[in-house]
């Protein structure tokens, strides 16, 4: 039995729907005959980013805000949703700009994320981002959020003490932090203000 090849997509069908979620089942057949359904949260197309702000003192910017699922308020890093049609660069400036109030004219795509992929086909977009400057979009928040940064050389502390215990920011600061660390560095991508929403 080969892994390398993946069980066949017998049938997808949509069991519920809500507001923000979609759950699909899904008819496999494996290679060895054993045919089994799946559930999985299904993504949207364009996937969502998690932006890596990095000030100049080396220091990264988070956020703290109201988690429904743990219920609590925790440090996490600023994202959200890739819009329809919308380049990633431009939705990491948008989130940024909505959730921490800057702006950034270096981004760069660092790499794609999943969160438990057995159950959910949601796919985050990591992008770092310095440069930064005052700017401030209306987003979709109930509250305003609190912006905190936290030197990234103390990520271990930030994971460790409990401060932030979401996977996907907490392997986003440790990607950028090695990422930053070697000799090449990130491949930038500069972004003048005027053109941010291009």
């Amino acid at each position: 039995m080969s892994l390398e090849s993946p069980p066949k997509i017998l049938n997808v069908r949509t069991i519920a729907t809500s507001r923000l979620f979609e759950i699909e089942a899904v008819d496999l057949c494996f290679s060895n005959g054993v045919e089994m359904v799946f559930e999985r949260l299904k993504g949207n197309a364009a996937g969502a980013v998690l932006v890596v702000p990095i000030t100049p003192q080396q220091e990264v910017v988070l956020i703290r805000e109201y988690a429904c699922g743990t219920e609590r308020y925790e440090l996490g890093l600023p994202k959200g949703r890739i819009e329809d049609g919308e380049a990633c660069l431009i939705a990491a400036n948008r989130e940024l700009m909505e959730e921490a109030g800057f702006g950034a004219e270096r981004l760069a795509y660092l790499a794609e994320l999943t969160s438990a992929p057995t159950y959910s086909g949601q796919r985050t977009h990591v992008v770092i981002v310095t440069d930064l400057y005052s700017a401030r979009l209306a987003g979709d928040e109930p509250e305003p959020m609190d912006v905190v940064l936290w030197p990234l050389a103390d990520i271990d502390r930030l994971a460790l003490e409990g401060h932030c215990s979401e996977a996907r920011s907490i392997a986003a600061l440790y990607m950028a932090r090695a990422c930053l660390a070697t000799p090449s560095g990130p491949t930038w991508t500069i972004h003048a203000k005027e053109n941010i929403h291009e």
